[in-house]
């Protein structure tokens, strides 16, 4: 199971997992960015994943109400951090209080059922 997911016959294969940054791999007060903190154990897990050959991304929303780039020192963070990952995209996700996926899935659901 990946997560609280179970494995169907179409998750066998290569899959790609997209994870936000702050609130979900690490703990930020509100825009403090450079002081984030990581869940070691969620990050843990997320390289488990890339070394069971799936495909991580990271999507966070840095940024994108200031237009600041926050790129380089994430790349950093999560270099520092040991955080394995195939994608980064900052600043590209549109700010909201709720989000509506036919994919998503709860962060702490996800992370509490980390059985591979």
């Amino acid at each position: 199971a990946f997560g609280g997911c179970e494995v169907s016959k179409e998750m066998e294969r290569r899959v790609t997992f997209v994870f936000d940054l702050d609130g979900t791999l690490c703990h930020t007060e509100g825009k403090r960015y450079g002081q984030a903190v990581p869940y070691v154990d969620r990050i843990a897990r997320v390289n488990q994943l890339v070394a069971a050959g799936h495909r991580v991304v990271i999507d966070t929303a840095r940024g994108s109400g200031t237009g600041y780039d926050w790129y380089p020192m994430t790349v950093e963070q999560l270099a520092r951090w040991g955080c394995q990952y195939a994608a980064l995209y900052v600043g590209s996700k549109t700010p909201g209080d709720v989000y509506i996926d036919d994919r998503a899935q709860i962060a702490s659901e996800f992370f509490t059922h980390a059985d591979a």
